[in-house]
């Protein structure tokens, strides 16, 4: 039985999700937006952010989404911290399950902007130093590491595409793998294996990260998982990429997504296979995976809905 029904639920509480509050709100759409279980998204464990527009000295990731949560909240939107355990989308109007109190929400149109989580090493200096040194996105934070050494984990097409990139600035890439040969695809590999800025440690993992907030990280603790050899590594920044998991499991069997489990839009809109439910973010972007280009469809998926409501509540 639903509790309480709304136009519009928004779940997902980072760029993506804070900018389709945003334009649904001023369309009068009062929505509700259901933030997770790590309101603001990604950013809140960046520090620095220089590249997203209108910030001329750039701004800290918490501070930039407490600025997007304070813009969609004048216009009306509301919030509610929790999490969603279970979906209906077989069901009009769509019901939503939370995962504290098991109140049933129900919802006239649904935008998923739940985001895909980088996947981390798990190592306890990893989270202290996570924004210091150590990064998931060399496109976001490869300009701070001007001409210093960094290392990237991974042996994917991700990795060597941030590996190859980061030379831009660095003296110094040494991608590090736990195996002796990469997963990545051909082309990836020959361009990071002729790039001379760029080294291989191989059948190698990172037990530990040195440094500390103030400073940043100084190296690594490497181990080979041939032989046991540990052994320190110096660098100046590290960076992981083996890859994203997208926060789409409630969804399975329901919305339709990829082989990694992004889901599935129709070309040039933020429609998924159900009608009435739009996605935006990176919970249905493998590529960009950008504060700007989350706001982008974020921004795309409230007209979408804003249209879709308007459609069919004319009938």
């Amino acid at each position: 039985m639903v509790d309480e029904t709304y136009r519009l639920v928004i779940l997902g509480s980072g760029p993506a999700g804070l900018t389709a509050a945003l334009y649904s709100a001023r369309a009068n759409l009062a929505p509700l937006l259901i933030e997770g279980t790590a309101p603001g998204g990604q950013l809140t464990i960046t520090t620095e952010v220089e590249n997203y527009p209108g910030f001329v000295d750039g701004i800290q990731g918490p501070e930039l989404m407490n600025v997007f949560r304070l813009q969609a909240e004048r216009f009306g939107t509301k919030f509610e911290v929790g999490e969603v355990k279970a979906v209906d989308l077989r069901k009009r109007p769509f019901e939503l399950e939370m995962s504290v109190d098991t109140r049933m929400i129900g919802a006239e149109a649904l935008i998923v902007s739940t985001g895909a989580t980088a996947k981390l090493l798990g190592i306890e200096s990893e989270k202290q130093l996570m924004g210091y040194g150590v990064s998931a996105c060399a496109t976001c934070d490869g300009a701070f590491f001007r001409n210093k050494e960094a290392v990237v984990v991974g042996g994917g097409d991700t990795a060597m595409e941030e590996a190859t990139f980061l030379t831009r600035f660095c003296t110094k890439v040494t991608i590090i793998h736990r195996r002796s040969t990469l997963r990545a695809s051909k082309i990836m590999q020959d361009r990071a294996a002729g790039n001379p800025k760029i080294a291989f440690i191989w059948d190698s993992v990172i037990e530990e990260i040195y440094g500390e907030p103030k400073a940043g990280v100084r190296g690594v603790r490497l181990k080979n998982v041939e032989i046991g050899k540990v052994s320190d590594f110096r660098t100046d920044a590290v960076f992981v990429a083996i890859g994203h998991q997208p926060n789409t499991r409630i969804f399975e069997g329901q919305l339709e997504m990829d082989e990694l489990g992004y889901l599935k839009v129709q070309p040039g809109s933020t429609y998924t296979n159900i009608e009435g439910v739009f996605a935006a973010g990176d919970v249905a972007d493998k590529v960009y995976r950008q504060a700007v280009t989350a706001a982008g469809t974020g921004c795309m998926a409230a007209i979408d809905a804003e249209r879709w409501l308007e459609a069919h509540e004319a009938h």
